[in-house]
């Protein structure tokens, strides 16, 4: 079979290149950190920037750990590899398939592309919901930076994991009863065929080439194993059949950066959001309304779905309501977020069917409540 240069293969010669806008959250917090208090007089103002961006400084590192950490596991660890550790039948792959974040941390924006992969490998459809919801809050770098968020509270860090891990293993239980993988997921030569990625990158029609040497795509002339060239995707992410190390460092960090760029202005909306309500909120307002225990949890869940934030910085946006809504209101936050938000529920029309996302962002949004206004029905447990 003929060979083909490496260059017939790129759709681009390098990654997406980010466009001005994607800049515009980094001039942002330049601005406030450096500009925002200079000749103000105001103090309102001065706590406003200063609280704006410690939020900012204390989440972005653990921004960044979770987008390597992710574009690693996507350039490095094959799809089959992850199937392949779970079990593929009972409720015990359920029970593990929620906990896989511990091994495979992801959060809510890389978690999707890695689950629609799963599904097409084969993988039930229940334990992929339970890796799908548990996956994001389930992890080291989330209970990292929970810990650090709430100045090391195990307590906290221990409840967040241990309710998004049951409620993930519920969900994901109850999803199996009410739907078959056939009923509830899309076409699968659709889904994989998808351009669209969490992480701003184009999927690989190409994977098929990797693990059997021949790309069926269409998108792409037959290649044999023979031909060992590396094939670029738009994204700059490295399809190859005997890839380097360098190439697969490469495109990891091509992930990363397009995890970073593409959720990191969220952190920063969400952090003014919380600045705002610190700086200018009367706390008795906050008072009264945590008085009410449907309210402040209702309150902070549609926070949540609103502010579309990372579950590894999540933890610093609901720390900042500390003695201004209880702990149940903020773990109503931090459970909500990772498993559903207006930008997950974009992202789940690529996976299944309009009925399947009905019914699982119900179930979300009523187990976490009934959980959140529970906790706040214990008395004082944990104020």
């Amino acid at each position: 079979m003929t060979k083909h240069p490496i260059s017939s293969f790129r759709s681009s010669d390098t990654a997406r290149k980010a466009t001005s806008i994607d800049y515009l959250p980094a001039l942002f917090l330049v601005a406030s950190l450096f500009f925002l208090p200079i000749g103000s007089e105001s103090d309102t103002l001065n706590s406003l920037a200063i609280v704006f961006v410690s939020i900012v400084l204390e989440a972005i590192p653990f921004m960044m750990i979770g987008s390597l950490v992710g574009g690693f596991i996507e350039a490095f660890v094959s799809r089959e590899r992850l199937a392949s550790i779970l079990p593929r039948k009972g409720w015990f792959t359920v029970c593990i398939a929620a906990g896989a974040g511990i091994v495979f941390p992801v959060c809510e924006c890389a978690v999707v592309p890695v689950v629609r992969r799963l599904i097409g490998k084969g993988l039930p459809f229940s334990a992929a919901i339970a890796y799908l919801l548990g996956g994001p809050i389930v992890n080291p770098i989330v209970a990292a930076s929970t810990a650090l968020a709430y100045a090391f509270d195990w307590r906290i860090v221990i409840l967040r994991l241990c309710l998004g891990y049951g409620i993930a293993v519920l969900i994901a239980m109850l999803m199996g009863k009410f739907f078959a993988s056939a009923e509830a997921i899309k076409d699968n030569s659709r889904v994989l065929d998808k351009n669209a990625s969490a992480c701003g990158c184009h999927d690989h029609p190409l994977e098929q080439t990797c693990n059997t040497g021949y790309a069926t795509s269409h998108h792409f002339p037959i290649i044999s194993k023979q031909d060992n060239v590396s094939l670029m995707c738009d994204c700059g992410c490295s399809q190859t059949t005997a890839a380097s190390w360098a190439e697969k460092s490469t495109s990891a960090v091509n992930h990363a950066m397009d995890d970073f760029l593409a959720v990191g202005h969220y952190l920063i909306i969400g952090a003014f959001i919380a600045a705002l309500a610190q700086t200018y909120i009367d706390r008795s307002s906050f008072l009264d309304l945590s008085e009410i225990p449907f309210l402040s949890v209702i309150l902070m869940m549609a926070l949540a779905i609103l502010l579309n934030l990372c579950s590894e910085a999540d933890a610093f946006i609901a720390a900042s309501f500390q003695g201004l809504l209880s702990v149940p209101a903020q773990m109503a936050f931090m459970l909500t977020g990772p498993m559903f938000d207006l930008k997950l529920l974009l992202m789940y029309q690529n996976i299944f069917k309009r009925r399947t996302i009905f019914v699982l962002s119900s179930l979300i949004l009523a187990v976490v409540l009934m959980v959140s206004v529970g906790l706040e029905l214990l008395n004082g447990v944990f104020m």
